[in-house]
Formats: structure tokens, C-alpha cells, sequence
């Protein structure tokens, strides 16, 4: 049963038309004018208005309050009746945003069969609305590496506000889950949470997907802005939004209205913008690809989201998660890793980032055996059974042309880097897993030329001749 508001200005039609619906099960309030339609519905938005065109003494007519209402709660569904109907005034009507049309004096049954199929559609609008807003990589934040730990204390922070942010961060290492984050810990975590990708999207139907179309024969199809009304809208990868979009995006953050292509209504929408890229806007800009003013409203406050390079201790960790997860629904096997493969993932290149930590494991449950650990072994590639098959070989390439003296100098600068690297910088927990007195790893580092530096909210370990070639 729902909420539903008459708008009629002759008292016998709109107290008849309530009599019915009470005697159906609905809640019903009346109105008679635009003044005390606009007083219901903002006093609490109901979920369906039958509305009258022509409203006697009224300042706004019926198509009037019809527009306002598909501006500014565009999910409520409206049901117009007129004695005066004709075919003009109903796909005035349609093209306006009206859920249906029925022409006074109407058949009572009729008139019972619309209203159930508007609030149907309106609860499965609100249905769709709330799957979104749960749909894809959930927003769990796993780790406890520092650079996580900076991460999550920044998002918590923006969280409160409505603020734009953009989020900035190599490909894979988890923005989207960053901005679900921020949707879930804010004001607006029961509204919408829609993504748009711009890589995804062809360039010349940019702003019909962003701003949604009309047509006399499909009427209004909204677009993103108006789906993620009252929630969030993630732009993923503005980057590779056309130049002519960019300028409408921005009008939209100034003014929070736009309109539909091919339309000539002003929609107003509420909606907090999140945005990311994996590219140097700043360089894009000195391209002309760019808009620098889009970039200031866009970029109001900006956060890097690490690399998986600079958050290896939380490997361990996110790799659990995401053989659970794709035990729970893939059916894969849930098996654990073994000491072994652990630290090799903790010292594997990850360009791919979290996106490729999880397929590398999706791979290994796949065509590996049902049970037992996981060994380094089952890992793709040269870093994985090549250094475990073909050690000989590998050391013949790199040492064979080395004395013994530089020879163990540089397995142990790379040995020690690696570790380094492993452990998010943490010297005390590097030296207690190579066996080694903290004091005497630290001279040890010093001969060397291995030194630490602070890198994406992570120490990184690096050679100090290669830091002075940077």
C-alpha cells in the first residue's frame, strides 16, 4: 500500500477519489491548488500524485506542478485526469514525465489498475536504486599496512562532508572501493551510489548517458545524474571525458541542473561528485585535453590512493580475502597459502595492482589441485617456477660475470630491498625475519647503499645510486 497525494481542485472528485483508495488500503492527503500540492510534497514526498491539469484559482497549473515535480523528485510517479482531455493534452502530458493519462469522467476500476502498476513501478525504481547502491566491489577497506592506515583516515575524514574529491591512483589499486567507502560513511549511504566510466562510454553518447534523453515516443530516460539524485556519482576515469562534455559537467557541478538531450526542461538534481583517474591531469591540461577549471571543481580535495607496491604488508591479508570471496561465489577451492608463496607475493611486481593480486589467485584456484596450500610454484610467470626450476639459470644470467665479493654485495643489496620492501618499511620486522640485530641490519644497509624513503604514505627501500639518478 502506499502514500498517495490527490491533486483536484473539485472537492466532490478528489474527496470520491480518496474514499476509494482509503477503502483500498493506500494513505491518502488531499490538495487543491498548486500552493497545497507544493506544501504536501514537500512536507513529505508521497509515492504517487494523481494530479488534475486544470486546477481553478490556482497559480500553477496541473503541467506545471508536473514539472516541478519530475525536477525535483523525479522518482514519484504522476497520474494525470482532466474532464477537458483530449489527445494534445496527453502527450503534453507523456512528454512532460506523467506516469499515465485518464480522461474524466473515468471508469473507477480503470483508474485502480494505473495506480497499482505507478506504485509497483515506483517500488521497483526504489528497489533498483538500493541495488546500485550495493552492487559491485564492496567497500570493505582491508589492511594495516601505513600507507592503508593514511588512506582510510583521509576517506573517514571526507566522508562527513560533501565535498568533491579526487581520487588519483594507478589502475587497479582500488579507487572505486575507496569511493564506496566514502558513500557508505556518509549522509547520503541510503541514496545512490551510480558509476560512470568514461573509458567505457562512447564519446558521442557522453551526455546522453550522463544527462539522459527524451523522446515523444519513449518519453524521459535519465541519465546518470539524475539516477544518483540525493547519492553519489563516481566518474570514473575523467580523463577520457570529450572536451565538449567537460564543459557541460562543469556547468552542472556550478549549477546542479541541466538539461535531458533533446529536451527542453531544467532538471535539479542533489548529488556529490567523486571522480578518478590514473593520468596526470596537470599534463592533460598542458595538452588541451583537459579542462583547468573542471580540474579545480573537481579536484577539491584530492587523495592518492597507494599502489599495491606501497602497501605489500597488506598482501597476506587481501589475498585471504579474495580466496574467501572466491570460494563463497565461484565454488573455487578455499586454500591457503603457504609460508612460501606468501612472501613471494609480498615480493612480486605488481603493475596490476589489487586487480591483478586477485587474478593471479583466481588462476592458481582455478588450475591448481582442490586442496593443499597454495606454493610459490603455482604462480604465473618467470617469478614463480622459473625461480624455483631454472635457479641455476638465473644466477649463470646476473652473477655468473660478477666476482664472488660484488657478486654477494648485490644479491644482498636486492635480497634486503625486497624484505625491505615486504614488511611497508619496517625495519624491526625486516630484521627479525632475516635473523639479524636491528643495529647490525641498519650498518649493514649503510655498506650497502641501501637507504628508506617515504613514498605514497609507505617507507620504500631503494639503492642510493638509483636514488640519485631520480
Amino acid at each position: 500500500m502506499g502514500d498517495i497525494l490527490v491533486v483536484d481542485d473539485e472537492r466532490d472528485i478528489r474527496e470520491l477519489i480518496g474514499d476509494i483508495l482509503r477503502d483500498e488500503g493506500h494513505s491518502v492527503r488531499l490538495a487543491w491548488d498548486s500552493d497545497s500540492a507544493y506544501g504536501e510534497i514537500n512536507k513529505d514526498a508521497p509515492d504517487l500524485i494523481i494530479l488534475d491539469i486544470w486546477l481553478k484559482d490556482s497559480k500553477h497549473d496541473g503541467i506545471d506542478i508536473l514539472k516541478s515535480v519530475r525536477r525535483d523528485n523525479p522518482a514519484i510517479p504522476v497520474v494525470i485526469i482532466s474532464g477537458h482531455g483530449n489527445i494534445e493534452i496527453a502527450v503534453a502530458a507523456v512528454k512532460q514525465g506523467a506516469y499515465d493519462f485518464i480522461e474524466k469522467p473515468f471508469n473507477i476500476d480503470q483508474l485502480m489498475v494505473v495506480i497499482t502498476r505507478a506504485i509497483e513501478t515506483s517500488r521497483l525504481r526504489r528497489e533498483n536504486a538500493a541495488l546500485r547502491t550495493k552492487d559491485g566491489a564492496p567497500a570493505e577497506m582491508l589492511g594495516s599496512s601505513a600507507a592503508f592506515r593514511s588512506l582510510k583516515s583521509q576517506l573517514e575524514k571526507v566522508a562527513r562532508g560533501n565535498g568533491r574529491v579526487m581520487l588519483t591512483g594507478p589502475a587497479g589499486c582500488g579507487k572505486e572501493v575507496a569511493a564506496r567507502f566514502i558513500h557508505q560513511n556518509s549522509d547520503r549511504a541510503r541514496a545512490p551510489f551510480i558509476v560512470g566510466s568514461s573509458a567505457s562510454i562512447e564519446p558521442e553518447r557522453m551526455e546522453e548517458v550522463l544527462f539522459g534523453r527524451f523522446s515523444p515516443e519513449r518519453g524521459h530516460e535519465p541519465g546518470l545524474f539524475e539516477q544518483a539524485h540525493g547519492g553519489i556519482l563516481f566518474l570514473d576515469e575523467v580523463a577520457d571525458m570529450p572536451v565538449g562534455t567537460q564543459s557541460k559537467i562543469l556547468r552542472v557541478l556550478v549549477d546542479q541542473s541541466f538539461q535531458r538531450a533533446g529536451g527542453s526542461d531544467i532538471v535539479r538534481v542533489d548529488v556529490r561528485v567523486i571522480s578518478a583517474t590514473n593520468r596526470d591531469l596537470k599534463a592533460e591540461i598542458a595538452l588541451g585535453n583537459f579542462r583547468e577549471e573542471l580540474f579545480h571543481r573537481l579536484n577539491v580535495v584530492p587523495i592518492t590512493v597507494p599502489s599495491l607496491d606501497a602497501r605489500r604488508d597488506d598482501i597476506p591479508e587481501l589475498a585471504k580475502h579474495f580466496i574467501a570471496e572466491l570460494n563463497a561465489t565461484q565454488g573455487l577451492p578455499l586454500r591457503a597459502l603457504s609460508s612460501e608463496a606468501e612472501a613471494h607475493l609480498q615480493t612480486m611486481s605488481w603493475p596490476g595492482n589489487i586487480r591483478q593480486l586477485k587474478n593471479v589467485l583466481e588462476r592458481c584456484l582455478i588450475l591448481g589441485p582442490d586442496s593443499g596450500e597454495i606454493e610459490a610454484a603455482e604462480f604465473p610467470g618467470d617469478t614463480a617456477a622459473a625461480a624455483v626450476d631454472n635457479a641455476s639459470t638465473l644466477i649463470s644470467a646476473i652473477f655468473a660475470g660478477l666476482p664472488l665479493r660484488e657478486a654477494r654485495e648485490q644479491f644482498e643489496r636486492e635480497y634486503l630491498v625486497a624484505q625491505i620492501n615486504r614488511f611497508g618499511g619496517n625495519i624491526s620486522r625486516t630484521a627479525s625475519f632475516v635473523g639479524m640485530e636491528r643495529s647490525a641490519l641498519h650498518r649493514k644497509l649503510k655498506s650497502l647503499g641501501v637507504i628508506t624513503t617515504a613514498r605514497g604514505g609507505a617507507r620504500v627501500a631503494d639503492t642510493a645510486e638509483m636514488e640519485d639518478g631520480i
